[in-house]
Order: structure tokens, then C-alpha cells, then sequence
């Protein structure tokens, strides 16, 4: 039966995890998040960034515990049970696919300012591109993703070199239209932005020497993609200024328009589908790998397990690919990528909860990595990783609701 190959390495992780939270917060949800928190919008993804270490902490210690793609299903099922594990996991695959949804619209808010199609047809046309580019091989995913992150990444140097040159002068980076209330609002929407970390470990076949590389590929992707997060939301207010900024459907765009004028927009704006559309990618890879892993361990249809010759889970895309089709035709960005927080915290609680019960009921286990911070066996990250995400799912509830 063919296997997965093993092509990825450090630097392809980290990458791999730095593509996948770039393109989704920075260049679809600032302006959304701009609205709520006003100028101090870069303090909701500060706000994010401890919610998501803590998380990743704990991700990083089970993740060179356990062999395979499962993830949250092998960390809840060996802690909790297998029917808790698979409801989780059922969660934490339906949070990974519909945020490929709300990047895929986020994508299509930059597209629609260049070709005037509806957004949704934009959005659909794009999840169909990134299905058949997953399915022809993890080598072809992992060159786009190359490409693709080091365009995003010169669009975010674009930006923050837009802040230092062009910020408007008494701009109060304290501002909070509606208190702080705004800011941590925006802090549990913009969590969406920090999503990619945790699909690492679903990529775990796919890794040379996966023990280590997992673990750090996790952490150096959240802690650079958190500096430039900070630096970027900082530039496009001081550019643009909340108001403007929240009032676009192409942000950073809007934000390079006014420092360097409507040849910038054009690069920003291509630069912007390449970084939306590699994020789409990436999400759906990790998702149909959880898939896979869960088939491989017969905790899903056997079908879900199935690999093609280019080496890929073929029909676990495909379905992946559908499901993110359905939630697309929502056509409401914020929506969408609220619903994917709620079910990606519910799947966080349970991981951060794992952590702590493994240190008790496995602690013969062999951990390469371990998290820090302990009282004896018990772990206080993973309890902030538990306090932090409820507290955000009540937020995102209130938001909803």
C-alpha cells in the first residue's frame, strides 16, 4: 500500500506552520478586528499570541509523545477515552476546515477588488484550485508554500516599512472606540490569525526525524509569526487609521495605497491572494491528514485512508474539500471565522486537559520535549491553556449571540 513520503525538515515546518497563520489574520481579518478594537488592535493580537503559547506548549509536549496524524484524537483518546477523542477530533477537523473557508473569503475580498465576480464564486473557485494542488503531491503543496510565504512575508516588510515611513503624526495607538471590552472582542476573533500551529502535527508522517522537528517547527512559527502580527497591525494604523481600515475589504492593500499609491495596492493585493490562497492550502492539507490518521487507526471509514500514486489522501481531500465548499457559501467572513474559533477552542480545552491527566495516568512515557512551568506532575501552561481558551469561547458566544 503506498505510504506518505517523509520530505519536510525543520525549515519546512517552520515554514509550513509560518504560511498557514500568516495569510489567514494579517491580510483577511485586520480591518475586521480594527473595527472592534480601534488603534490598539495590535493589543488583541498580543492578547492572542498568550492564549495560543499556551496552547502550543502543551501541542509541542503531546505531539513528540505520540507517533501518527491523528493528533487531538491520539492525545484525547489516550487521556480521556475513545468517544471523547473522537468528538473532539470530529471538532477539531470541522474548526480546520471551515477556517479554510473564511481565509478562502478573506481571499476573495482582495479578488473581487480586481475582478468583479461575487465573492462566494471567488471563494469557491479558489477551494477547488487548492483541492486539486493538494491532491497532486505534498512536494508540489510544499513549493507553493515556499513561494507563496516569502511573498506574504515581503508584503508584511512592505507594510511595516509603510509604518515607519508613513504613520500619521499624534496617532494615539491606545485608542479603544469600544474599551477594552473591543479589544479583547477582537483578541478571540483574531485567534483565528494564530491557527496553523497546531496543524503541524498532523504532518508528522510527512517529517524527517519528527520527534524534534515538530515540536520547535511549532514554537519558531507562532513566535515569528507573532513579532510580525504586532509590527503589521501597528504600521496599518498609524497608515491608515481604524476607521479607514475597517471600512476595506482589502486591508494591508489599502494601507500600502495610501503610503505609496495605487501601484503598491496592485502588488499588495496579488502578493495578498498568493498569502489567502496558500493558507486555504495548507489548512486543508492538515485536515485531510487528520482524516487519514484517524482512518489508519480505524477510527474513521477505511476509505479515508486511501492513497493515490502521488503519494496523497486523496479521497480524505476531496471530502475536505466539500465540507470547506459548504461553509464558504456563507459569504460572512467574521461569521465563519468565529465559528471556527469556538470549535478550535472546544478541541484546546480538551488537548491543554489531556496534558495534564497524561502527566498522571502515562508518565512512563518518553518525552522529548516537555512543557514547562510544573508543580510536581501537574503542569500550570496547560491549565492557563484551559482557563484562557473557556475564556474565549464565552467571548466568541457573546459575539455570536
Amino acid at each position: 500500500m503506498p505510504q506518505l513520503k517523509r520530505e519536510l525538515g525543520l525549515f519546512d515546518i517552520t515554514l509550513a506552520g509560518v504560511a498557514v497563520i500568516l495569510g489567514a489574520g494579517i491580510y483577511a481579518l485586520v480591518g475586521v478586528a480594527a473595527g472592534n478594537a480601534g488603534n490598539a488592535v495590535w493589543i488583541s493580537f498580543v492578547i492572542s499570541a498568550i492564549v495560543a503559547m499556551f496552547t502550543a506548549l502543551s501541542y509541542a509536549e503531546l505531539s513528540a509523545m505520540f507517533k501518527g496524524d491523528s493528533g487531538e484524537y491520539d492525545y484525547v483518546k489516550s487521556a480521556m477515552g475513545n468517544k471523547f477523542g473522537f468528538v473532539i477530533a470530529l471538532s477539531m477537523i470541522f474548526g480546520t476546515i471551515i477556517s479554510s473557508a473564511a481565509v478562502a473569503l478573506g481571499f476573495a475580498g482582495y479578488f473581487t477588488r480586481f475582478f468583479p465576480i461575487p465573492i462566494v464564486v471567488a471563494a469557491l473557485g479558489l477551494i477547488g484550485l487548492m483541492t486539486l494542488l493538494n491532491v497532486t503531491g505534498i512536494k508540489e503543496t510544499k513549493y507553493y508554500n515556499a513561494v507563496s510565504t516569502v511573498l506574504e512575508m515581503l508584503g508584511l516588510i512592505i507594510i511595516i516599512v509603510a509604518g515607519f515611513m508613513y504613520s500619521k503624526p499624534g496617532t494615539n495607538y491606545f485608542e479603544m472606540p469600544n474599551g477594552f471590552s473591543g479589544v479583547v472582542s477582537s483578541a478571540a476573533l483574531v485567534f483565528f490569525a494564530y491557527l496553523g500551529f497546531e496543524g503541524i502535527v498532523k504532518l508528522r508522517e510527512e517529517t524527517r526525524n519528527p520527534t524534534k522537528n515538530i515540536p520547535l517547527g511549532m514554537l519558531l512559527a507562532l513566535a515569528i509569526s507573532t513579532v510580525l502580527y504586532v509590527m503589521v497591525s501597528y504600521a496599518a494604523v498609524g497608515v491608515l487609521g481604524w476607521q479607514d481600515l475597517s471600512a476595506s475589504n482589502a486591508p494591508l492593500a489599502s494601507v500600502a495605497a495610501m503610503a505609496f499609491g495605487g501601484t503598491a495596492f496592485l502588488i499588495l493585493g496579488i502578493i495578498a491572494l498568493f498569502s489567502t490562497s496558500n493558507t486555504v492550502l495548507m489548512t486543508m492539507v492538515a485536515a485531510s491528514r487528520q482524516l487519514y490518521g484517524m482512518a489508519e487507526e480505524k477510527s474513521m471509514p477505511k476509505l479515508f485512508s486511501k492513497v493515490g500514486r502521488t503519494g496523497t489522501p486523496y479521497v480524505a481531500i476531496f471530502v475536505t474539500g466539500i465540507i470547506a465548499v459548504i461553509f464558504s457559501l456563507m459569504g460572512d467572513l467574521e461569521l465563519v471565522a468565529n465559528l471556527t474559533n469556538l470549535f478550535l477552542f472546544l478541541a484546546f480545552v480538551a488537548v491543554n486537559l489531556s496534558l495534564i491527566i497524561l502527566r498522571y495516568t502515562h508518565s512512563f512515557i518518553h518525552r522529548p520535549f516537555k512543557c514547562p512551568l510544573n508543580a510536581g506532575k501537574f503542569n500550570l501552561v496547560a491549565l492557563m491553556g484551559v482557563l484562557t481558551s473557556l475564556g474565549m469561547i464565552c467571548v466568541i458566544l457573546t459575539n455570536l449571540l
